[in-house]
């Protein structure tokens, strides 16, 4: 696994947010709803700019949020989804490059990580950004911000 294990730091702009959200352990609801979002992605794109894909989660209670951010206040979404407007922020951020198997390892490698340096969580979602997720296929890279 090529996981950066320092994290670096990031401004993370406003982003309007449109997202399927499951509750209930990650490894069930995240694929379930990824499959369930890219079926919704050419209607979403039809009266909106998809400009990347991204998951919300907490840990407690287990919320996880697949979706995809959009260049403005969505338009004539389909009823499945829910829309937030995401304030952003400074983030720490780790990078891990290679395939989407990696992500369980990683995830869990982060959380260790966040734990051993004391790096301060919010009390609110943390996120991870895949920004060329077309088609939900693997693909090189992977970022996760906390």
């Amino acid at each position: 696994m090529n996981l950066n294990e320092v994290p670096g730091m990031v401004n993370w702009p406003e982003t309007f947010y449109v997202f399927l959200e499951k509750i209930g352990p990650f490894q069930n609801t995240a694929p379930s709803a990824w499959q369930e979002l890219q079926v919704l992605v050419p209607e979403i794109s039809k009266n909106n700019v998809v400009t990347g894909y991204m998951s919300l989660y907490k840990i407690a209670p287990k919320i996880y949020r697949a979706g995809v951010s959009v260049s403005r206040t969505p338009q004539h979404s389909p009823d499945a989804l829910r829309f937030e407007k995401f304030a952003g922020g400074k983030y720490s951020r780790f990078v891990l490059t290679g395939p989407y198997s990696d992500l369980p390892a990683a995830s869990e490698r982060v959380f260790a990580i966040v734990a051993e340096k004391k790096i301060q969580m919010r009390d609110d979602y943390s996120s991870k950004i895949t920004p060329r997720i077309h088609g939900l296929r693997p693909r090189r890279n992977a970022s996760r911000k906390y």
